[in-house]
């Protein structure tokens, strides 16, 4: 059986696929998305932030956070591929390459590494400030160094956060340069128009180089369907929020209700705690159970 960071490089050579990724942010969101049969999946930086520490996106949220979430999550179904956001590798060269060493053992599939310095924040905030380019290279160096040495599958995916204020060209150097030295994966953050699209996917053609594009509701990056996406060239769309908007719009609307009529919304009836339960393994768990205690 493949490992999910084999089976992802498997999607990621296949001509004909977009390797389509809902963001997910902890075990329910995850066994939904699971439940859905969606090929593989991607661990939300935010989405972790405010479930697990109940902070926004400010860099606040640790390895340690970071990578038990992600562990949990790719340990839920290891033959799902799941894409982790990594932030900045937390620290030095050195940080770096601990991050990688712990995501790969914990069965993550893919990570990214980001040139936002340590004190970062979401990709999609104004006011982020940058390491030079050598840093970042320095970051990726790691990254790719430690996984030779662990002989691993994870694929490295490049991040740049350089569009927002270095602009345009910056950006796509230091994603080049990058993928020069080993990365797998070119990540342009906050893309603003369908023409930065159509030119970062054009710049990696060539090479053959997989581009990720992160599809986030509510900010200013171009919103594709799933065919202009491919057609644009890009090979991984991640819908970070999918999961997290939902989440928020309702249940503030459930406690909402609850607080002002002191009632419950009837279409809570359409879903009970066994139907939750089912989805989140418990036919496979009982299954077992009986399994075992037969004699």
């Amino acid at each position: 059986m493949l490992t999910g960071a084999q089976r992802l490089r498997q999607l990621l050579d296949d001509p004909d696929k977009i390797v389509v990724c809902p963001g997910v942010y902890d075990g329910l969101s995850a066994r939904l998305a699971l439940h859905e049969g969606f090929d593989a999946l991607y661990m939300t930086g935010a989405g972790t932030s405010m479930s697990r520490i109940g902070m926004a996106d400010l860099g606040l949220a640790t390895l340690n956070d970071m990578k038990e979430n992600a562990e949990m999550i790719a340990n839920l179904n290891p033959h799902v591929p799941l894409i982790a956001d990594a932030d900045t590798g937390y620290g030095s060269a050195i940080n770096v390459a601990r991050t990688v060493a712990l995501y790969a053992r914990a069965g993550v599939a893919a990570l990214h590494l980001e040139d936002q310095v340590v004190n970062k924040r979401c990709g999609y905030l104004k006011g982020k400030e940058l390491v030079s380019k050598e840093e970042y290279l320095s970051r990726i160096r790691a990254a790719v160094t430690v996984r030779q040495q662990l002989q691993s599958d994870i694929v490295i995916i490049a991040r740049t956060d350089a569009l927002q204020s270095l602009g345009f060209e910056e950006a796509l150097s230091r994603l080049k340069a990058a993928i020069e030295i080993g990365a797998d994966v070119a990540f342009l953050e906050a893309i603003q128009t369908r023409e930065q699209a159509a030119q970062v996917c054009k710049a990696f053609k060539a090479t053959n180089t997989p581009v990720m594009y992160g599809m986030v509701q509510g900010t200013k990056s171009p919103r594709f369907t799933l065919q202009q996406a491919k057609e644009i060239g890009f090979k991984i769309i991640v819908y970070a929020a999918i999961c997290l908007i939902p989440m928020c719009l309702g249940t503030k609307k459930a406690l909402k209700k609850l607080k002002e009529e002191g009632d419950v919304e009837e279409a809570d009836a359409r879903i009970t705690p066994r139907d939750m339960f089912d989805i989140c393994g418990m036919q496979d768990l009982m299954r077992f159970d009986r399994l075992v205690t037969k004699g």
